[in-house]
């Protein structure tokens, strides 16, 4: 070796620690979409592990804190196109809300750093197996909600093409998060633990995997009447043209030609806010035509319309269902500073910021999100609603099939649509229902049951895609217990974990 390199060694070694942990947080992207290298997540909670195996309580919070800003400084650094290509912000201002509000997201992790190390300073194998799965899911759920949450990016997500999603009908993606960080714990063993506990590791981490892909087997449930055929409807209308007055007659003509080459469908989906003008002012010249038009062919539409009430002044992001009958669902679950300012009496300021149109929604009422689909009844979401898994699965077991309809256009050419894709399937497989999706710029896609694509129109691009849909009956465990299982199990993990400390000398 030569002897600057010998000098320099004992000089980086003590930055080793918060290295690992800022590779570990970017190599977990990898296993997300496009990329789905769904083993790197695993791995990449090994070598969180390794990053928190020793320090102080203060340095497990630094070295929590440089993970997630691996994590989403890696995966979530598009939120600055929505601010300043189509939100029409400063890129110096763009920027800086983006460094700051990934600063900001990573401190879950932080806590869950300086958690690990405070409530297990000795080393023990209930650390990696226990404690620090636990802590992550706890934290990663507080994100989840909290300030009005930011769920994109959990761990489960990475294992939708892996063993481990046959574990989602159970548990759903929280339940994948924990098992996810578990085998990471037990991989870290796997390389660290001596004798025993190495052989120990091991076996567990193969029950683990091999009883998710026997659980992938299982028809939680099943077939409720005859397959139709839907068809999704891709535009690529450009974000920078979608609420251009003089755009809106090519707009809609661009759908109704769509529409018409695939009247023999059962179903046709338009995006969200396809149509850009209120459903009051477009029902006779446009709605009531395309329904007598749909009703002649034996077709159902539904298609993503604002809705204005007259009597009170709000409006609503809406999904309308046409054809032999009429139903309206309108948005429960709004998107914070994309379609409302939360906080506004403290964050009034930034509304001068932004130039957003029609981005002062009011919120649905509707009790659960269920939409009447000709004879059939399906589960909606609007763009994001969809990555709140408990709100979804509120439609079921009503609900044979799901709808989700988004305007991705707002992430560009980033990875978020793959990521938004990744996480609709995700609630197709945790609900045990097909899902037909509609965007304006990509990707539309219709996914089977188990979450699976059964085939898509990619980014950017006009066209449309056709595939039976099979109506489903009967609910998951998952829907049936909701998200509480997972974060019961990850609470009291970190209870067991933590119990000799607590007992010892308290916390």
């Amino acid at each position: 070796m030569h002897p600057s390199f010998s000098r320099l060694g004992p000089r980086l070694r003590p930055f080793l620690p918060a290295a690992n942990a800022l590779a570990a947080g970017a190599l977990v992207v990898l296993g997300f979409a496009p990329f789905a290298l769904f083993p790197l997540a695993v791995v990449a909670l090994a070598l969180l592990n390794e990053s928190l195996a020793a320090g102080t309580a203060g340095a497990g919070l630094r070295r929590g804190w440089l993970f997630g800003l691996g994590l989403l400084g890696g995966g979530v650094a598009w939120v600055r196109i929505s601010m300043n290509e189509y939100g029409n912000m400063d890129a110096w201002a763009a920027d800086l809300l983006m460094v700051l509000f990934i600063a900001w997201m990573a401190g879950y992790y932080a806590l869950a750093g300086w958690l690990a190390r405070r409530l297990q300073p000795a080393p023990s194998w209930t650390g990696p197996v226990l404690l620090l799965p636990g802590l992550y899911v706890l934290c990663e759920w507080l994100r989840g909600w909290l300030f009005t949450g930011f769920p994109w990016l959990k761990l489960g997500y990475t294992q939708i093409e892996g063993p481990l999603a046959g574990y989602a009908p159970i548990v759903g993606v929280y339940g994948l998060s924990l098992l996810t960080a578990i085998s990471g714990g037990l991989l870290w063993g796997l390389i660290r633990w001596p004798g025993r506990g190495r052989l120990a590791a091991a076996a567990a981490l193969t029950i683990v995997w091999l009883a998710g892909l026997a659980l992938q087997r299982v028809p939680w449930t099943q077939p409720s009447d005859a397959p139709f055929t839907a068809t999704v409807i891709q535009a690529n209308i450009p974000q920078a043209i979608k609420w251009d007055p003089e755009a809106r007659v090519g707009i809609v003509k661009v759908y109704v030609d769509l529409t018409r080459e695939h009247l023999d469908s059962d179903l046709i989906l338009w995006p969200e806010t396809a149509i850009p003008d209120f459903l009051h002012q477009v029902r006779e010249p446009l709605i009531e035509p395309l329904a007598a038009e749909a009703r002649a062919q034996g077709a159902e539409i539904v298609l993503g319309i604002p809705v204005l009430d007259l009597d009170n002044g709000n409006y609503y992001n809406g999904l309308l269902s046409i054809g032999s009958q009429e139903d309206l669902y309108t948005k429960r679950h709004l998107v914070p500073f994309g379609e409302f300012l939360p906080f506004k009496a403290w964050l009034g300021p930034l509304v001068k910021m932004f130039e957003i149109p029609m981005s002062d929604f009011s919120a649905g009422t509707a009790p659960r999100p269920l939409l009447r689909v000709g004879a059939r009844t399906a589960g909606a979401a609007i763009c994001y609603e969809d990555i709140f898994p408990a709100e979804v699965a509120q439609a079921l077991p009503e609900a044979q099939f799901l709808i989700s309809v988004s305007n991705d256009a707002w992430f560009g050419d980033s990875l978020a649509p793959h990521q938004h894709l990744e996480m609709a399937r995700m609630r197709a497989l945790e609900t045990g229902r097909d899902l037909v999706r509609a965007t304006n710029t990509g990707i539309s896609a219709i996914v089977d049951w188990r979450g699976r694509v059964r085939g898509r129109v990619p980014a950017f691009v006009r066209g449309t895609f056709s595939a039976p849909v099979q109506p489903r009956t009967g609910s998951t465990p998952f829907v049936r217990w909701g998200n509480w299982p997972a974060i019961g199990l990850a609470l009291g993990l970190v209870l067991v974990a933590a119990a000799p400390l607590v007992r010892r000398r308290g916390v």
